[in-house]
């Protein structure tokens, strides 16, 4: 219960206003989607190239800490391809967006809170490695199966899909700026002290107005689709997503701080991402929206339950 009330509640205090904010029409969809646009244009850049030009490197970027969590994450896109593919009877294309929310977890609007609530802010240099390659790898694996599985006659060319994978990491302001970040972390590029004291101020925006914005955008989504596809997309992101993280940061021997930053993201709902990743193709929306939407409430007790497990 104290970790309920002292980590996890907070962050779903702050979601829960946004949420009613646009169901009483205190704000609409509008006001949100400007909000979220902040934050996901401006503010999360901030903070994540003001968090990874000053994390030391070496002690966080671990070779087996980023296997350990994308080894787990690659296998949940796999089972959830699979068992929507050739359980639940859903066409190549919609299993393929079922596994990529089943793969990709929120890493930064719920994942950097709740850790940072549970453990410090001190405790996050192992997440800003995983988020660091988070987007890339994510989409690199959902928009190369699709155009892997797609029908001849729709497919894109092999190097047309390479190439848009390309531009799209290149105008993605999250990557500009871990790749900024790291730029001034590995060449010690000097930054003025008043642009760091700017930067400063703008990320402690970043994860309240990110968190109040997924709120809002939250009530727009409706719970629908198949609900027992709804119910194992939940399942494999949050209770089997960092249980194979878990099992395979032990056998990696990680530090007790590495497997924490791990496992908590992976335990993770479902990101707006993996929303976005539908929207693109037009496939399975009902059901990743709805899967978003309840994976985030069900993180409220999947979370405290990971927090109390790791100490």
């Amino acid at each position: 219960m104290e970790v309920f009330l002292k980590v996890i509640l907070p962050v779903f205090l702050v979601m829960g206003t946004g949420y009613l904010s646009v169901w009483y029409k205190w704000l609409n969809a509008k006001n949100i989607d400007s909000l979220t646009s902040f934050a996901q244009n401006f503010a999360i850049p901030c903070l994540l190239f003001y968090a990874i030009a000053k994390i030391e490197i070496g002690e966080y970027f671990n070779l087996r800490l980023l296997v350990s969590f994308y080894l787990g994450a690659l296998a949940c896109f796999i089972i959830g391809f699979l068992a929507a593919y050739f359980y639940f009877n859903r066409d190549k294309e919609e299993s393929i967006c079922i596994g990529f929310t089943c793969l990709f977890s929120n890493s930064i609007l719920l994942g950097l809170p709740i850790m940072e609530n549970a453990h410090g802010p001190a405790s996050l240099g192992s997440n800003y490695a995983i988020i660091a390659f988070h987007a890339p790898f994510c989409y690199l694996i959902g928009i190369l199966s699709m155009e892997f599985f797609r029908e001849s006659n729709k497919a894109l060319n092999f190097k047309k899909s390479l190439t848009h994978i390309f531009n799209s990491v290149l105008k993605n302001p999250l990557i500009i700026a871990i790749f900024l970040g790291l730029l001034v972390n590995i060449f010690g590029l000097p930054i003025p002290f008043s642009i760091w004291s700017g930067l400063s101020i703008i990320k402690e925006a970043a994860l309240p107005t990110a968190l109040f914005a997924l709120g809002g955008v939250l009530y727009q989504y409706r719970p629908e689709g198949d609900s027992l596809t709804i119910c194992f997309v939940i399942f494999v992101s949050i209770i089997l997503h960092p249980a194979l993280v878990y099992f395979a940061s032990i056998s990696s021997s990680l530090t007790l701080d590495q497997i924490r930053s791990a496992v908590i993201t992976a335990a993770m709902a479902p990101g707006i991402n993996a929303f976005l990743f539908a929207s693109i193709y037009k496939k399975a929306q009902p059901v990743v929206a709805s899967s978003i939407l309840l994976g985030t409430i069900a993180t409220v007790f999947t979370a405290s339950m990971w927090i109390l497990i790791l100490g």
